[in-house]
């Protein structure tokens, strides 16, 4: 390889060889008056140096490298426990793994708002006023109309499974305040007319019929004008089992259990032409082999009869433990998709819950906001690089 010399050597160089000239010229003109070799040498010298600091200021300095900022994530604030609301055996359960997402979904402006709620509430009978009620799931007439209007006065909307199951999955859009209206078992069109069309035809509200699959005498009668109200687009059929009436527990086998489960799916798909993606737990029983059976069979949600509290996304509140003063309400701790026993307020007392689940969104909402910063700063550090800024 040839190395160049520098051009100030090349300089030096030049100028010891005019000296040398200089000092040649001087001796070799007899006529001229002497020259003093010491003159012609400093002044030699004297243009030498001027040409090697006009060479060496035409070179530009070599920069120094930048120091790489490296900037740390803050920490995560933690989940919002609707401590005063909930009751303290209930706590609300996260679901997403991944926290990028989370966070991506989460504060996407086109997606829910943090502290959107979701109200579920569970029906079964409803009896004309006057009558007497045999069971505490039954809800007069009045009071209905009341819930129906103290929900619509308190900016609830009413939304469908599919809505419910995307908000959890992805927190797509829903109404801030929304409400899924659950109706256990199976009934006549004259029901859903009488009860629910009103308000289908003044708000567009609809609502869930968690249909019981059996082929007997009451499914057989049932069936046609339900399949024609499911044509009409507002009620939306689910699974409820198909004997329904044993409830899955660890007392029967997985055999049962996939009868039951599949079993809903394949009729309700051969009936109504569209596969179900909610299974309502018949008694309120299951299990966690259950529960994972069920989203093997294409479940995308799964409810269960206990009044734990509201939904938000990635927030569902659950028990570890049994209460004694809910002994009904069987704990679903040990079930690892919370979205697969998630909580029914009962019609009964539906009322009295919708300011606390007003409430809680609120709380909820603030609480985000109050975050924001610190979330979407751990975001841009952490997760953008690899998801990407938000949307």
């Amino acid at each position: 390889m040839t190395h160049r010399r520098p051009a100030a050597c090349d300089l030096i160089a030049a100028g010891l060889l005019l000296i040398l000239v200089l000092s040649a010229c001087a001796s070799a003109t007899p006529t001229s008056p002497p020259l003093d070799p010491e003159v012609l040498a400093t002044q030699a010298v004297a243009t030498l140096f001027t040409g090697m600091t006009q060479t060496i200021q035409a070179i530009p300095p070599t920069p120094s490298p930048t120091a790489t900022t490296i900037r740390t994530p803050p920490a995560l604030p933690g989940v919002y426990l609707g401590t005063g609301y909930l009751n303290p055996l209930d706590v609300p359960r996260a679901y997403i793994g991944d926290t990028c997402q989370y966070l991506r979904d989460r504060w996407t402006s086109t997606n829910a708002a943090p502290g959107t709620v979701v109200m579920v509430i569970m029906f079964h009978s409803i009896i004309t006023d006057g009558g007497t009620p045999t069971d505490y799931n039954q809800i007069e007439e009045g009071r209905f109309q009341t819930l129906m209007r103290d929900l619509h006065e308190q900016d609830f909307v009413a939304i469908d499974t599919q809505q419910l199951a995307d908000f959890l999955d992805f927190n797509a859009f829903i109404p801030p305040r929304s409400v899924l209206l659950v109706v256990d078992d199976r009934h006549y069109s004259e029901y859903f007319d009488r009860f629910f069309r009103p308000y289908y035809n003044e708000w567009g509200w609809p609502v869930v019929n968690s249909w019981i699959s059996a082929q007997d005498s009451i499914g057989a009668a049932s069936l046609p004008e339900n399949v024609a109200l499911f044509q009409e687009g507002w009620v939306d059929y689910q699974a409820h089992g198909v004997v329904h009436n044993i409830p899955i527990s660890d007392f029967v086998d997985e055999d049962y259990m996939i009868s039951e489960l599949q079993g809903a799916m394949d009729l309700i798909t051969a009936n109504f032409g569209r596969a179900p993606i909610a299974y309502i737990w018949p008694g309120g029983g299951f299990t966690p082999r259950a529960a994972e059976l069920a989203r093997q069979s294409g479940y995308r949600l799964g409810f269960t009869i206990n009044p734990r509290g509201p939904l938000m996304y990635n927030w569902v509140p659950l028990a570890d433990a049994g209460d004694p003063m809910r002994p009904s309400y069987l704990p679903e701790g040990a079930v690892a998709d919370p979205r697969m026993v998630l909580p029914r307020f009962w019609a009964p007392d539906a009322d009295l819950q919708i300011d606390t689940v007003r409430l809680i969104g609120q709380e909820a909402s603030a609480l985000a906001e109050a975050n924001r910063s610190v979330e979407l700063e751990y975001y841009d550090i952490v997760c953008a690089p690899t998801y990407g800024p938000l949307p």
